[in-house]
Parts: structure tokens; C-alpha cells; sequence
């Protein structure tokens, strides 16, 4: 029976080899593409315009997230207990207190954004204060807080720039590709080369894809067993991720793009469970999310 210091450091073990695997593949394709035109400034546009866009989102990620759920400021006498619950777990974890916001919204949810602990903020749903036990939404605060702590967000907009730098290069080479009639294989290049280059940088996209929904997946493990160890009590955000999965209606302003944000996927319940669904998932399937906490000692 894995830990809970087990499954924590298993998960940031993980989620750092799939790092490593998305810097190598962006220089394989940055390789190839130097080497299909023969100019490396190429590279070096597509990686300044690719950087420039995600670290703009990932300053203001706080806005855009709070703007694109419809959050509000929660009122510290109306929703005092949830000030409490997330001030006393904030002091257990070490952290200032991010900013509550309140979604009006009767799906069970909740998520944390902001660039850094000191700018962190954290919004539940109506919903999720109405169907969850004290100690379930102490759970649900504990893993948020978890992703604060674990600089999560710096994780998640590092692979989106990743990703970013992938799209853009792919979509740069295949233009130019196309306009130019042609690279380094007018000059000499090997033509079995030049055929598995191609086909790799259509495919980088994909693949830079579902690297970045891995690294997500891991970072919710993470959280969860942070966010267990924090509460010390792993039963109460099982409970909490078992009645937030069984609602059927999605939250109503979740979009795709922060999806990942949610402690449970926003869009509702019946997650795909299939192989080909997983793999395009940004959340863990929650059966394997409950089971993990509650195979974990304290």
C-alpha cells in the first residue's frame, strides 16, 4: 500500500519525464527544420511568437479564468465557514490566502488559477457548497491549495508554451513547405529523411498534445495526494470526487481551454473510459482518482 509521500513523489517523478520527453521533441522537430530550409532564424521567430502569446495568458491566467467561469468575489460574511475553511487549510499548507471567488452555478466544481502563490485564487461552484460535508469540501480547498503549493500552474503554462512552440513550427514549416516548393531536399538532403521528417512534424502537434493532457492528468494525481496529506483525512475528497463525477449537467461556462483548471472534468459525468478516451482526457478517470486515495495510508 503506497504512502501518501509515495504517491506524491511517483507523480512529480512522472510528470517531469513527460517534461523531458516535450523539450526532446521540440528539438527533433527544431533540428529538422533548420535543416529542411539551412536557416535556424526560423526556429527562433516561431519560438518568440509562441512565447510572447502563452506567457501573456499565463500572466493574466487569473482573469481569464475567473472572466471565463462568471466568478464573483465571495462575500467574507455570506460565505464566511468557506473563508475559514480556506484561511485555516492556507496556514497548514504555508501559503497566503488566495483570493475566494464564487461561481453561481449548480454543478459541484472548483479550481485554482494565478501565476503564483502570492497572486493564486480559488473559485467554487454554488453547487459544490450545497452537496458537499465539511470535510469533503475541506478536501476539495486541500487540493487546490495542493496545486498553488505545487506550482502546478507554472507546470501546466510551461507545457502549454511547449505546445505552443510545436503548433507554430508545424504550421510555419507545412506554409512554407507549401509555397516555397521545397527545403534542404533541393540541395542535397536524404530523401528517407526528408519523407520521416514530414511525417514527424504533422504528427509533433498531436503528439505535444497529448503529452500536455499527461502532464496534466499527473498534476491532478498530485494534488490529490498533496491535498490528502495536507487534511490527513484521503476519505473526504474521495468522497467529494465521487458526488462531484455522478453529477450529469456540466458547469455552465466551462470552456476547453479551462478545463484543466476544474478539480474534475466540467463537462460532466459519463468521462470516457476507453483507452483513445484517457489519452485525451485532462483529467484522470475518477474511479482510479478515489481508488488511489483511498489505497493511501497516512
Amino acid at each position: 500500500m503506497a504512502s501518501l509521500y509515495t504517491q506524491q513523489s511517483r507523480n512529480v517523478t512522472k510528470t517531469w519525464l513527460l517534461m523531458s520527453a516535450f523539450f526532446l521533441l521540440i528539438m527533433a522537430v527544431g533540428w529538422f527544420v533548420s535543416y529542411y530550409f539551412g536557416d535556424a532564424s526560423l526556429l527562433y521567430i516561431a519560438v518568440g511568437v509562441a512565447l510572447t502569446m502563452n506567457v501573456t495568458a499565463y500572466w493574466f491566467s487569473d482573469k481569464i479564468a475567473l472572466s471565463s467561469a462568471h466568478a464573483k468575489e465571495a462575500d467574507p460574511v455570506q460565505f464566511l465557514e468557506l473563508h475559514r475553511i480556506v484561511e485555516n487549510l492556507a496556514i497548514t499548507a504555508g501559503l497566503p490566502k488566495p483570493r475566494v471567488y464564487i461561481i453561481e452555478d449548480s454543478a459541484p466544481n472548483a479550481f485554482a488559477a494565478g501565476r503564483d502563490k502570492k497572486h493564486a485564487v480559488i473559485a467554487v461552484t454554488t453547487g459544490l457548497l450545497s452537496r458537499l460535508e465539511r470535510s469533503e469540501l475541506e478536501g476539495v480547498i486541500a487540493h487546490e491549495l495542493a496545486h498553488i503549493g505545487n506550482r502546478d500552474i507554472l507546470v501546466m503554462t510551461v507545457a502549454v508554451v511547449l505546445a505552443g512552440v510545436l503548433t507554430v513550427i508545424a504550421d510555419m514549416f507545412l506554409r512554407m513547405s507549401f509555397f516555397s516548393g521545397g527545403g534542404n531536399k533541393d540541395r542535397g538532403g536524404h530523401p528517407l529523411l526528408i519523407i520521416v521528417g514530414i511525417v514527424g512534424i504533422i504528427l509533433a502537434p498531436i503528439a505535444a498534445q497529448l503529452i500536455h493532457l499527461a502532464i496534466s492528468r499527473k498534476r491532478e494525481f498530485l494534488a490529490d495526494a498533496t491535498g490528502a496529506l495536507l487534511t490527513r483525512y484521503p476519505d473526504g475528497l474521495a468522497g467529494a470526487l465521487q458526488k462531484i463525477s455522478s453529477y450529469s449537467a456540466p458547469v455552465t461556462h466551462a470552456t476547453h481551454a479551462t478545463a484543466h483548471l476544474y478539480i474534475s472534468n466540467p463537462f460532466g459525468a459519463g468521462e470516457a473510459g476507453s483507452f483513445v478516451g484517457k489519452l485525451f482526457s485532462t483529467h484522470p478517470p475518477v474511479e482510479e482518482r478515489i481508488a488511489a486515495l483511498r489505497g493511501m495510508r497516512v
